[in-house]
């Protein structure tokens, strides 16, 4: 199963779920790399081979573009209904 690597503005309710639906998924609040920059929350995802999971859909595009050896960059829409953004 893939592993996970959600950034700060990904909503904490769909981690918890993702985590109950057997997801491997770290936080950058659990990692203590709260308030770190976009592209150091990709490298840390890609050195520990976790894909990001973030609304921020620009930004990663852009660093896809620049850093393209990663281990995934999963960018949602933001949704509050966090079952259905668990399971999509």
């Amino acid at each position: 199963m893939v592993r996970l690597y959600a950034d700060e503005q990904f909503p904490r309710q769909a981690v918890e779920l993702l985590g109950n639906l057997g997801y491997d998924i770290l936080t950058t609040k659990q990692s203590k790399n709260a308030g770190i920059s976009d592209e150091a929350v990709l490298d840390f995802a890609t050195n520990e081979n976790r894909a990001v999971l973030t609304f921020n859909r620009r930004d990663f595009f852009k660093l896809h573009k620049l850093k393209p050896n990663h281990s995934g960059i999963i960018a949602c829409k933001e949704d509050t209904n966090w079952e259905r953004l668990a399971k999509i």
